[in-house]
């Protein structure tokens, strides 16, 4: 049955029985099945499910829908309820349909879905995960390497490079104030010729973001037929010294259904450390140049007019599209696009000036980037800082938090050495400990009371930063805001 199975779509089918018999099910039901996937590919599910908590979540609903009977010995062999073996056979169906020779996770999420009336299809239709969506986003953009391509030894170009963009779609910070930039992108990537875009603009205006935009907007299936079922991949160096090494990735590269991003390629010192005197741009230029290969790359102002000066190709085949600084009511309006995001990444609320004053402070007293990626990054600290204002976890819950990584690193190293056995007592171990970390939290009320974020956690981070005291960047704002004669 299994044959066609990616390594990934049986490690959730062994996941999937290890939570039944945890629950003391006679069979591997849907939602047994559905913890599996959320277990093994985080990936898939953050791209559909989006939210880090959408797991936890589940769990919980299906713990209160769930008689818990006698924990069965892991080495019992449970047998697939019937619904379950109607969601493989579905799940080989899809990969029928959409031409893959592999059964990956993606179709076990198909299969799911398709019987409807099943436990973990309405868990996952409740959350805004419906069918035919996922069927059609996964046509234009894949999820899982072929099984084949992994056992013939010859792993796809898109394994050696940063799977930034278009894998972690789902965690992608929400594209805010961008959209002209992102039209200009998309445009210039339409084009017949000179259809290689450079971002350029200072540190922190939000590049890397706007290729996170295009990436969604793939995702999302909203973007002109000829971007449909691109995917973005991150050139970095070690791929690039792979590529010098190996001439025959040259090759792969044209063959390969991607818009390749390349950071600073602009910059006369991008030079790749160790692998000699060659430039990345020497690589990538004459397939540029040819147009077998569409690139995207990012310069400051001043990189991008040493290029024009130093290498002329690269102003006669980049199309600039110009990134601005964000204003301070522009910044503002970033933060609050992006404040859930932050909020429930880091369990906190924020309050509302907090985000305001995090532009204006981030503005006055922070130099060397630009808004809103300096005032986003004063945010970010200021949440992640707030447990040495409100005192750290008691030692206990610490403790347990540190076991659980050890466990989980541990049960991982299992997994991908084949070792099922051990990864089966590792993953009892894990079950354990998060019972244990559950019952200390309830114990300290730890999930009773959100922090929030307030101006002073700001001027925190601001005055750590700067070294200034806070009643000097108090100063350094209001001289700033007074009026210019």
């Amino acid at each position: 049955m299994f044959e066609r199975f990616t390594e990934k779509a049986r490690r959730v089918v062994f996941f999937a029985r290890y939570e039944a018999s945890q629950y003391g099910s006679p069979c591997i039901e849907s939602e047994h099945l559905l913890l599996g996937l959320l277990r093994e590919d985080k990936a898939l599910t953050n791209r559909f499910l989006g939210s880090t908590g959408t797991g936890d979540a589940i769990r919980k609903e299906i713990d209160q829908h769930t008689t818990i009977r006698e924990k069965i010995q892991v080495s019992v062999d449970l047998p697939l309820s019937n619904e379950n073996k109607r969601v493989l056979a579905y799940a080989a169906e899809e990969a029928e349909r959409l031409s893959h020779n592999h059964i990956g996770t993606e179709h076990l999420l198909l299969g799911l879905l398709r019987e409807e009336k099943c436990f973990a299809a309405k868990l996952l239709q409740d959350r805004g995960v419906h069918l035919d969506p996922i069927r059609k986003q996964l046509t234009g953009l894949p999820h899982e390497t072929p099984e084949s391509a992994e056992r013939s030894g010859q792993p796809s170009v898109g394994s050696h490079f940063s799977k930034a963009f278009v894998d972690a779609v789902g965690q992608l910070q929400p594209l805010v104030g961008r959209e002209n930039e992102l039209d200009r992108l998309i445009s210039i990537l339409c084009r017949r010729t000179r259809k290689s875009p450079v971002l350029v603009g200072e540190p922190g205006v939000g590049k890397k973001t706007i290729i996170g935009g295009l990436a969604r907007r793939i995702t999302d299936a909203t973007v002109p037929a000829m971007l449909a079922g691109k995917s973005i991949l991150a050139l970095d160096r070690p791929s690039l010294i792979a590529i010098e090494k190996d001439s025959g990735w040259i090759k792969k590269l044209q063959t390969e259904s991607a818009i390749f991003f390349v950071e600073d390629l602009h910059s006369p010192a991008n030079t790749m450390s160790g692998t000699g005197s060659l430039h990345v741009e020497e690589i990538l230029k004459p397939l540029v140049m040819s147009g077998k290969i569409e690139c995207i790359t990012s310069a400051t102002p001043e990189g991008y007019a040493k290029s024009i000066e130093n290498h002329g190709w690269l102003e006669q085949y980049f199309q600039a599209v110009d990134v601005a600084p964000a204003s301070e009511p522009d910044a503002i309006k970033v933060l609050f696009g992006i404040k859930s995001e932050y909020e429930n990444f880091h369990g906190v609320a924020y309050a509302e000036d907090a985000l305001t004053y995090a532009v204006y402070y981030a503005n006055c007293c922070i130099t060397g980037r630009a808004l809103p990626g300096k005032a986003v990054d004063v945010m970010d600290e200021a949440a992640a800082g707030v447990g040495q204002y409100n005192g750290a976890p008691p030692e206990e819950v610490a403790e347990v938090q540190k076991r659980i990584k050890f466990i989980v690193h541990r049960m991982e190293g299992a997994i991908a050495n084949h070792d099922f056995e051990k990864a089966r007592f590792y993953s009892d171990e894990e079950h354990k400990e998060r019972v244990n970390l559950q019952l200390l939290r309830e114990k300290y009320k730890l999930d009773e009371t959100v922090s929030t974020i307030s101006r002073e956690h700001v001027e925190n981070v601001v005055a750590r930063w700067t070294g200034a005291t806070i009643p000097s960047i108090r100063q350094a704002l209001a001289n700033s805001k007074k009026p210019r004669p």
